[in-house]
């Protein structure tokens, strides 16, 4: 049986993890910095090039205004096309550059780095364990995003 604490202790784990993560590697990465929903739809549409603003929206959790928004900033920045949809041309699709990508391939490797580098200083049980709840921290991220869905 979990402790009564469990979830809260999880979720604080991860906020945390995913903070220092994301301090350490903004102070590495070249101008302009991304804010976290900035990175996260460019990671979206490096992921699944030509998705359209709404469905954006839908896979962040953020409303299609909201989104239009970071597409311009992104824009401006040089990382985002928006495209008219051949299907329907009231629709835009939005397509990373060759910079977004550059840009993205390089957030990846030094965040590897860092925590390659950080899980190596962990005892072999503890890399283990890590590796072992990897399976179960998708599912838990799944079932997060389905029900975000559902809302």
């Amino acid at each position: 049986m979990e402790p009564e604490t469990f979830p809260e202790e999880l979720a604080d784990a991860l906020v945390g993890v995913q903070r220092l993560i994301r301090r350490r590697l903004r102070r590495e990465m070249p101008d302009p910095r991304l804010r976290g929903a900035e990175a996260e739809l460019l990671r979206l549409v490096v992921t699944r090039p030509g998705i359209g603003i709404s469905d954006a929206a839908k896979d962040l959790g953020l409303a299609a205004n909201s989104v239009s928004t970071l597409v311009n900033q992104l824009a401006g920045a040089g990382y985002l096309v928006r495209e008219r949809d051949p299907a329907d041309r009231r629709a835009a699709r939005l397509l990373p550059t060759p910079a977004a990508r550059t840009r993205l391939d390089a957030w990846r490797r030094r965040r590897a780095a860092l925590v390659r580098r950080h899980v190596s200083r962990l005892d072999d049980t503890d890399r283990q364990a890590l590796l072992a709840a990897i399976p179960a921290l998708r599912k838990l991220a799944d079932t997060l995003h389905e029900e975000a869905e559902e809302s």
